[in-house]
């Protein structure tokens, strides 16, 4: 059997729909195989890093590892930005590149480079996947494909490489005499102790505003139903990180908002006046907790619970308390917690209160909802939120129009809201939604974007006209880098320098036009009336449509914490008399 039919047979036997390709020198013979295969289809796209991204985006909606191949030297280079994105939110993708022949590595020799288009992929690629390594040995690839699989989806899941070496792809293989690999035996702690059990009890107890703050764990441990279950048992508000927004959705009545650095004011008011934090599956990044943990929950009590032990030995060193720390999956926490019987406390003043925030500091005020000229970014999310039915998956890449989506969207039942978290690259969500809409047999996906952020992969519109795929993309056109703007006014004394066409030379093309040359159908949207009157329709088309929504120049983001400031005293600052007046605990 032919070694790269062999990696072809596997990929499709571990369920592998789709593998996210660009063709190369040395990634035909892998390609060719998958086009042999009934239940395995190649999808070429336009750029290397736009297949690694489509990957990382179906593996996130598919709940199962995905696919993607490269060619050696630029073409596996070119994955890079896609394979941190996996890496860094933990998303488990075996990237396959392909390398030149053995007769021709380097080795140790201190050429730079003797085959053509070499690369030592392995080095670059190490510290951002959980498992690299180069297939010289075709004896060996029954081995290394079944250890990248073991390593990719076990324990805290991630991106793996395979980079095979050409010849090695082409080489004769009898499958029955091929190694296997035996996966070692962990130690899992699968129980909570009895005085674990008893400080938990004892801590909620105890607690008259306590909140949940629930992380992409829980998605990752496919326990949302065990999560709810938890909430409903305690009746105790809780939060959402970005990883997962889309968990629960946003109009039960205990949700608080978002909380963190960009996030708004309730959700922050809540994390921050409580006496007690329940942490799932979140390891308490900067983005959520602001520039100083120990700003943040500062008079509550903590129980954190996460799979990584490396991410949990940073609290010690922050000189974070945690009260309880458990370095335990949640498959096991929550089944385990979930049959306590609490005495359950009446936190309905709690709960109140939090709800007066939701209400009294919402988003889309009159103000923004007025707005004659342009329009407001606010708006278009309290209007996209009301057209878009239940079950549809949402992309929205970096910058202003993340902020903004995570900000204001109103996630329903069954609906996907995903981003790259973590690496947040300009240009993720487009080539994303296609990785989503081949997933889903093609079904709608809406792809948000900033006029930066569809410069870095627009190539791909011409993928999406090629096959056609339902993708309704909102540009968000403030005509800049608005979020960098920000920056430099808070930094640089407002010197816009390459972030703004007029005074730092960024270019400002007509995406329109450019839609319109790929054949994708598209409109210009400059006011709210025009926005109110387009949504429900462009819903309604059979196919790809791009909406240029015209934004003011230079919009920013508000709330947004100010660099030194705990995160619930965000900018613009509230009247000091109204911000004391919302505090619980002693204001810094």
């Amino acid at each position: 059997m032919k070694l790269s039919d062999y990696v072809a047979k596997f990929l499709e036997e571990k369920n592998i729909t789709h593998s996210y390709v660009l063709s190369g020198g040395c990634s035909v013979h892998l390609i060719d195989s998958i086009n042999k295969r009934k239940k395995i289809e190649y999808i070429p796209l336009l750029h290397e890093q736009s297949c690694a991204m489509a990957a990382d985006a179906h593996a996130r909606i598919s709940d199962n590892i995905s696919s993607v191949i490269a060619t050696s030297g630029p073409g596996a280079t070119n994955l890079l930005t896609g394979i941190c994105c996996s890496y860094y939110d933990s998303i488990p993708v075996l990237a396959i590149t392909g390398q030149v022949p053995t007769s021709q590595l380097k080795e140790n020799s201190k050429s730079r480079q003797i085959g053509f288009q070499e690369t030592d992929v392995v080095s670059i690629f190490r510290s951002v996947t959980k498992y690299v390594k180069m297939i010289k040995n075709p004896e060996t690839i029954r081995y290394e494909l079944e250890k990248a699989y073991y390593i990719a989806t076990s324990q805290r899941k991630g991106p793996v490489l395979l980079d095979i070496c050409d010849d090695v792809q082409r080489a004769e293989i009898n499958p029955r005499k091929l190694k296997k690999f035996i996966p070692p035996k962990i130690k899992e702690k699968k129980s909570l102790l009895k005085s674990e059990l008893k400080k938990i009890k004892s801590l909620v107890n105890e607690s008259s505003r306590p909140i949940i703050i629930i992380g992409s764990g829980v998605r990752h441990s496919n326990t949302k139903d065990e999560c709810e279950k938890f909430i409903k048992n305690l009746n105790i508000p809780f939060t959402l990180t970005w990883g997962a927004m889309d968990l629960i959705e946003h109009d039960n009545n205990l949700y608080a908002g978002s909380f963190g650095v960009t996030s708004s004011r309730s959700g922050n008011f809540a994390v921050q006046n409580s006496d007690l934090i329940i942490c799932l599956g979140t390891r308490l990044d900067t983005h959520e907790v602001g520039s100083n943990i120990k700003t943040f929950a500062r008079e509550a009590k903590r129980i954190i619970i996460d799979l990584d032990k490396s991410e949990q030995n940073k609290y010690s060193k922050m000189g974070f308390k945690v009260d309880l720390l458990l370095t335990m999956n949640l498959r096991y926490f929550l089944p385990s917690v979930n049959k306590i019987k609490f005495d359950v406390k009446n936190f309905s003043q709690w709960i109140n209160h939090i709800s007066i925030w939701k209400k009294k500091y919402q988003l889309c005020d009159t103000e923004s909802a007025n707005q004659k000229k342009l329009v407001n970014p606010y708006f278009f999310m309290s209007e996209l939120s009301n057209n878009l039915n239940s079950n549809i998956n949402i992309f929205t890449d970096t910058g202003s129009n993340l902020i903004w989506t995570m900000q204001s969207l109103r996630v329903k039942k069954y609906q996907r809201v995903v981003s790259a978290w973590n690496h947040s690259p300009m240009g993720y969500s487009l080539p994303a939604s296609i990785g989503a809409a081949f997933c889903e047999n093609k079904k709608m996906v809406v792809c948000i974007t900033g006029d930066g952020g569809l410069q870095m992969n627009i190539q791909e519109l011409a993928t999406i006209y090629k096959h056609q795929l339902n993708i309704k993309i909102f540009v968000l056109n403030n005509h800049c880098h608005g979020i960098i703007q920000g920056t430099q006014q808070a930094w640089l004394n407002s010197m816009f320098c390459a972030s703004d066409p007029v005074e730092g030379k960024l270019p400002d093309p007509d995406y329109v036009k450019i839609s319109q040359a790929y054949g994708i159908p598209s409109k210009n949207i400059n006011n709210h009336r025009k926005l109110k009157k387009i949504l429900p329709e462009i819903f309604k088309f059979k196919g790809p449509m791009l909406l240029n929504i015209q934004m003011e120049k230079k919009s920013q983001i508000y709330p947004k914490l100010l660099f030194g400031r705990p995160i619930e005293d965000s900018h613009p600052l509230l009247d000091r008399e109204e911000f004391y007046e919302q505090m619980f605990v002693k204001p810094l």
